[in-house]
Order: C-alpha cells, then sequence, then structure tokens
C-alpha cells in the first residue's frame, strides 16, 4: 500500500483530453457459439503529460482496448459494436484505412508486449526505424537515418550509428525493448500506449526502462496509457488508474486514493494477494476468495468516509459477474445491469445497474490529474 497521499499541486488551467474512450464494445466472432464480447463499454481518458495505468487479469479486454485505439482489430473477426474513441476531435473508428496511416505510428505510437516477435528479423534495427520516420515525416532518406540514430540515443542504446546496421537477434532483450521505445518515439507521438513494455526484463532494466519513459514524457509532453500487471510500476509511475475485469472497468481514481482506499471487491482481491514482507502466511489470498465473500460487496467500505453515495443513489452495490448469494439487487427492467457509477469527485466504481442508479446515470471518467512528484520534477 502507498502511504500518505500527497496534495495535487494546483493546476493553471484544466487540459483537454489527448484521448477520450468513449462506450466501447469490441466483439469477436466465435464460429458457430455466440459472439465473445471482449469489452463491454469502457469509458476513460489520457490528457497531457498524464499516465493512465490500466490494469487487470489476463483477458480482461486491456488490449483490445489499446488496440482498437489504433484500429488494429482484425475486422473479421472483430467488430466495433458501439462506442467512440476521440482523438484530436475525431472519433478514430470511423476512420478509414488512409486516414488511419497519418495517426497510427505517427501521433499515436504503441509498445508491444514482446519487442522479439515484434521486431522484423530479417531487417536491420536501422531500416525498421527510418521506415515509420519515412512514413509519417516529410524527409529524406539522409535526414531520416540522421533522426533515427538520435532516437537510438535517446533511449539509451551505446554506439548508436554502430548498431543501426545489427539486427534484432544481436540486441539482448532490454535492448530490444529500447530499439522499440526508439521506433515507437521517433516520430514525436501525442498519445503513447504502452502494452506491458517491461515484461520478462529483469526488475534493474525494467527500472531503467520506465525511468527512461518518465523522462520522454516530462520532455514532450506525452500522454500513456500503461498497461500492466504489476501494481508495484502503477504505484510508481501512474497518475490515474483504470482497473478492469470481464471487458468492464470497475474501478477509476487517482492513484494515491486507489491505493489507500480501493473500494471494489475485485481491486481490494488484488491488493490482498500480494505478498507483505511485514506479514508472514501459510498461504497468500486469493482474489476468488475475496469475491466470494459478501462482505465485501459494501460501500462505502471502512476508511471510505465522505463518499458521496447514498443520498443520491440509495445502496450502491459492487457489479460482479457472479456475485455471492443474497448481494445482487433488484435491477432496472431494461438494459445492462452494469454502470460505471461516480461515487466521489474523483472516483467511479462499477456497480449494479438498479432502478435508482438507472434514474441518476453518471459522467464519464474523466480526471485532469498528475502527481506532485512527476510536476515538480523528481520521479
Amino acid at each position: 500500500m502507498l502511504s500518505t497521499a500527497p496534495n495535487a499541486a494546483a493546476s493553471p488551467a484544466r487540459t483537454q483530453p489527448i484521448l477520450s474512450v468513449q462506450d466501447l464494445a469490441v466483439s469477436f466472432d466465435n464460429g458457430s457459439g455466440p459472439r465473445v464480447q471482449a469489452v463491454a463499454g469502457v469509458s476513460m481518458t489520457v490528457h497531457p503529460n498524464q499516465t493512465l495505468a490500466v490494469v487487470g487479469e489476463s483477458g480482461c479486454g486491456k488490449s483490445v482496448t489499446a488496440m482498437s485505439t489504433m484500429q488494429l482489430i482484425p475486422r473479421p473477426p472483430g467488430r466495433f459494436d458501439r462506442g467512440k474513441i476521440m482523438f484530436e476531435g475525431r472519433n478514430i473508428l470511423a476512420l478509414s484505412e488512409r486516414e488511419m496511416l497519418s495517426i497510427r505510428g505517427g501521433k499515436i505510437a504503441m509498445i508491444f508486449q514482446e519487442p522479439m516477435t515484434s521486431l522484423n528479423p530479417v531487417y536491420t534495427i536501422g531500416d525498421q526505424i527510418m521506415e515509420a520516420i519515412l512514413l509519417h515525416q516529410n524527409v529524406g532518406a539522409e535526414q531520416a537515418w540522421s533522426i533515427a540514430i538520435q532516437a537510438m540515443k535517446d533511449v539509451g542504446i551505446p554506439k548508436a550509428e554502430e548498431r543501426m546496421k545489427a539486427y534484432p537477434h544481436q540486441f539482448s532483450g532490454g535492448m530490444r525493448q529500447r530499439v522499440m521505445i526508439a521506433m515507437a518515439l521517433a516520430c514525436q507521438p501525442t498519445l503513447l500506449l504502452a502494452d506491458e513494455p517491461t515484461t520478462a526484463l529483469d526488475v534493474t532494466i525494467q527500472a531503467q526502462i520506465l525511468e527512461l519513459l518518465r523522462e520522454l514524457q516530462r520532455s514532450r509532453g506525452m500522454g500513456i496509457m500503461l498497461i500492466t500487471h504489476n501494481l508495484g510500476v502503477v504505484a510508481e509511475n501512474a497518475d490515474v488508474v483504470c482497473v478492469m475485469y470481464a471487458g468492464r472497468v470497475v474501478e477509476y481514481a487517482r492513484v494515491f486514493e486507489l491505493f489507500d482506499n480501493p473500494l471494489h471487491p475485485y481491486t481490494r482481491g488484488l491488493f490482498n494477494s500480494i505478498p507483505l514482507l511485514a506479514t508472514r502466511k501459510h498461504r497468500l489470498t486469493t482474489v476468488e476468495e475475496v469475491v466470494k465473500d459478501a462482505r465485501q460487496f459494501t460501500l462505502p467500505p471502512p476508511g471510505g468516509a465522505g463518499l458521496e453515495i447514498g443520498t443520491k443513489h440509495g445502496s450502491l452495490i459492487p457489479w460482479w459477474p457472479d456475485p455471492p448469494t443474497g448481494v445482487k439487487p433488484k435491477l432496472a427492467q431494461e438494459g445492462d445491469e452494469y454502470a460505471l457509477v461516480q461515487v466521489a469527485p474523483t472516483r467511479w466504481v462499477g456497480c449494479f445497474k438498479s432502478a435508482e442508479v438507472a434514474a441518476h446515470p453518471s459522467p464519464a471518467p474523466d480526471l485532469d490529474y498528475r502527481r506532485e512528484d512527476y510536476q515538480s520534477g523528481n520521479a
């Protein structure tokens, strides 16, 4: 758990989101069976110079959300069922492939999970970085070569000019990840989608990669969507946290508030399953044990003073696809059983859509917040 939450630094003016995902739903064809709903109404925003961490177990829809932002979902079998992804005043999902070429890799860049499968083994590192530069910038081959070398230097790759002629198999895992970052940032993107950028890296290289991303973000004012399973990485790097489960957002809050007082049973389950140095246990608590406890489905939980619930919505029950017996309330007659409810000015929790909740819909999550240590320039 994080300790004392610092006060938010005063901001001269509210910024407009770089990216606004609005009620996104994505499904995939399942042959003769029903379609698989990978994302079922996700909403989130990313502001300039802000890191939004998206956490949740494998298969919850994190990567599908990020890949939808770049229209990388294969269609078919994928399909955008509803929603919008707004970027620079345009709905990404409504753009043609030709229009996406000016955005994908240029204004929006992505670091994929596994660099060895993302880099082409038969082309040199220099050729692959230059390809993105020539595609998105109006420069010649000589200038693209210089930009590529500078991009490699920016991510800390030594002897950049020599390494431009090397192939991916000649780099270590950490260096390949740096190459992926150099390729993503060479065109000065406004938004970076980092899908588990430190997977399979040892902790020292992981720290270097994350520090590198923080430095580049501060110098360029770039927004970052950080997808990860590592709550330690979230605690050190995120401004805002979006917790997902089963294709839905179950909690959305500032990083310190979420760590100090998780509201949804699934979020509490994630924290309870982390081993603590000061506590000795025969076995760790599992997420399943937490969400099967009916006592966890009460808002506000202990320590939740100040939550603005009860006066407008009555009793709020956190949403779960298979809740314990007696937990599920009477739902509104029509529509989905899930609703993302604003329970405080800076907190949203996925709840069952009772009649009271349906009668008072909440605004979509949007937090223009940056942690104080980032704004002061200290990581």
